[in-house]
């Protein structure tokens, strides 16, 4: 691939695939709104380093915006589109379903009409663990039914898939759907899990814990992730393929407290609340498939990923004082 376009490049999973591709010589055109979800500024510190490559360019622009999504596939003619823009997280798409379902499925189908109009070569298409819901077989794995989503923003993720697979059997665009289960590390969103509970541990602020603390997750690290969408930019296919994108290894909410409180040296204040409407109890991918035909091996255990995690906290810390 000689020039990819990243939606949503300016963000979390976004910009480490960016540094990625670069520090490889691959031409990358980004796609970002800025969303004002979180802080621009944090969007703008991601990307702050990939401004000193000559083969970067970002449009500031919405996938919700059909027009301008066919002028720009147009005018960057990538080679391949890696679909990474989303209202992402459970929660707030109980909320505001609505604003998700036109973004999430919408704007997806906006990149997928200028994916075939301009013969675009593959379309990768960041999924979710969340399409499997409620799923009683564990590990997850691709054949797995779909079919008792939990929330909003699973439901547009499934929907998403669906949509990539019916353009793949009618269009004959090559596509690829990744379904990530629960990312973290350097450059996390601030409203997610891990970051919201590593920074109120360190300022000595209580976290809420939902639920008996034994709900799990599959925690997968950013650079494993990325591993993994390089995988299946490079892998050939005329069709349409599913691939769980996870750790194989499960940890319970309380594991994660105290390899928090490990990593920063505090113990946490914790306020215990009930389970929230919505989540699931577990995640837990199957990753053979991955393993088999994108070569995806993820190497950063939980604990190394954490440390990790906090060391790059701590700098940024530093940074704003």
């Amino acid at each position: 691939m000689k020039k990819v376009l990243v939606t949503g490049g300016a963000g979390f999973i976004g910009s480490h695939l960016i540094d990625s591709l670069l520090a490889d010589q691959v031409e990358v055109a980004v796609i970002d709104n800025f969303d004002p979800y979180y802080d621009r500024s944090i969007k703008e510190n991601n990307r702050k380093e990939h401004l000193l490559h000559s083969g970067y360019s970002l449009f500031e622009a919405d996938i919700r915006d059909r027009d301008e999504m066919d002028a720009l596939i147009a005018q960057i003619q990538p080679d391949a589109i890696v679909h990474l823009a989303a209202r992402a997280g459970v929660r707030p798409s109980l909320q505001s379903p609505y604003d998700y379902t036109q973004v999430n499925i919408t704007g997806t189908v906006n990149l997928l009409d200028a994916a075939v109009k301009y013969g675009v070569s593959k379309f990768v298409f960041g999924s979710s663990s969340s399409v499997y819901g409620l799923n009683d077989q564990v590990p997850f794995s691709e054949t797995d039914p779909t079919l008792q989503i939990a929330s909003p923003y699973g439901a547009t993720k499934a929907a998403g898939e669906a949509l990539c697979h019916s353009y793949s059997n009618c269009f004959k665009l090559p596509i690829v759907a990744l379904r990530f289960f629960t990312v973290y590390g350097p450059r996390q969103r601030p409203d997610l899990a891990i970051h919201s509970f590593a920074k109120k541990i360190r300022n000595n602020e209580p976290i809420s814990l939902f639920g008996d603390g034994t709900t799990s997750r599959d925690y997968t690290y950013v650079a494993d992730i990325v591993s993994g969408i390089r995988g299946a930019l490079s892998f050939e296919l005329d069709s349409y393929e599913v691939f769980n994108l996870g750790n194989d290894q499960p940890t319970s909410l309380m594991q994660l407290v105290k390899t928090l409180e490990e990593a920063i040296g505090k113990e946490a204040l914790i306020e215990w609340k009930p389970p929230q409407v919505g989540d699931v109890p577990r995640t837990w991918a199957n990753i053979e498939k991955a393993r088999r035909l994108l070569g995806y091996n993820p190497e950063t255990d939980f604990k190394t990923g954490i440390g990790r995690f906090a060391a790059w906290l701590e700098e940024q810390s530093k940074q704003l004082v």
